[in-house]
């Protein structure tokens, strides 16, 4: 739960932040009256609502798994990101409209000069803040503050943007450019937003990670030990910043209780060494059969039936399979469990 806590001091931080942010946007729109710097504030008002749904999000995250909840409370994490990323489409449609109003019914624009200023100002305090929420987000596994970074990143870029458009406007004295920059990049808040809710969604879909899978696969085959013989229905949930994982372990039959136990633990703390505390592992110990010999690479076995003939490279196709490897995988023959 200690990661917990950092996810949900950083996302006060990143509240108290959106807040101050949002003022002086407002500011900047006043000074100016410009829609592209309007758009600027709106995406701001959605990061203050988003910020204290993510902050309510992790604050259930945090909490103790109890008797309604043996797993936990991560999963809140998935639902205030999916709500985020709502909130931001919604921002960037009104936003087109805006800007389309803005084209037709055009306002004058004043002290141009103060708003590019203000703006930079929130753009780079953004873009530090999104960029350490990132970083802690992935490094604590956790999707809303994840969800946060790129929404304070993208925040950034669009007034990245929106301060060359008002320095083209201040040049050129063509109005018009106000609307089309509010256009362009309220199409980019939307997709962003998109981009959200479908991270969110697979979560609480509990979707296969492919990307975490194979971080997986990589370190099992480059640690793999020669009590390993076979590694199946390998399979991943994510609550929150916990990863939940089980799997089948064939171990040689001979073994005792202590000793298939002890396989067991190594392959724990491998997984626990790169992937942090907040793993729980499940494994089921399977022995070994005569079919397993032919892959077996425990040479100093006295009681082998059949020769080894190759190693099977664990893949995350093959690992994830309810079926235990034999010599034929390649020919898609695999004995079921």
């Amino acid at each position: 739960m200690h990661t917990a806590r950092i996810n949900l001091r950083l996302q006060k931080t990143v509240t108290v932040i959106a807040v101050a942010l949002f003022i002086i946007k407002i500011i900047a729109w006043y000074l100016t009256r410009s829609v592209a710097v309007l758009t600027d504030a709106l995406e701001s008002t959605v990061n203050v609502t988003a910020g204290f749904i993510s902050l309510f999000g992790l604050y259930i995250a945090a909490k103790p798994r109890d008797a309604n909840h043996p797993y936990g409370h991560g999963k809140a994490e998935f639902l205030s990101a999916a709500v985020e990323g709502v909130l931001m489409m919604i921002a960037g449609v009104f936003i087109v409209y805006e800007a389309i109003h803005h084209f037709i019914y055009p306002r004058e624009l004043k002290k141009l000069d103060y708003g590019i200023f203000l703006v930079a100002v929130t753009a780079v305090i953004n873009y530090i803040t999104g960029s350490y929420c990132i970083k802690t987000g992935k490094q604590n596994d956790s999707l809303a503050l994840v969800a946060s970074g790129k929404h304070l990143q993208s925040d950034t870029w669009s007034t990245l943007g929106i301060m060359a458009g008002l320095a083209l406007i201040w040049f050129t004295r063509l109005q018009w450019i106000d609307s089309l920059v509010a256009a362009g990049f309220s199409l980019f808040i939307i997709y962003t937003g998109y981009r959200i809710v479908r991270s969110s969604v697979a979560g609480i879909m509990d979707e296969a990670d492919k990307a975490l899978l194979q971080r997986m696969v990589a370190l099992l085959n480059a640690n793999r030990r020669v009590n390993w013989i076979d590694l199946h229905n390998l399979r991943i949930i994510k609550y929150g910043n916990v990863l939940h994982m089980d799997c089948h372990l064939t171990v040689p039959w001979y073994l005792n209780v202590k000793e298939a136990h002890a396989e067991m633990d190594a392959l724990s703390l491998l997984i626990q060494k790169e992937f942090g505390e907040s793993v729980e592992l499940f494994i089921h110990a399977d022995a070994c059969l005569s079919f397993s010999c032919s892959i077996c690479q425990k040479m100093e076995c006295t009681v082998r039936q059949h020769p080894f003939e190759k190693r099977i490279e664990w893949t995350i196709e093959n690992i994830s399979r309810n079926t235990r490897h034999t010599n034929e995988d390649n020919t898609g023959m695999q004995q079921t469990i």
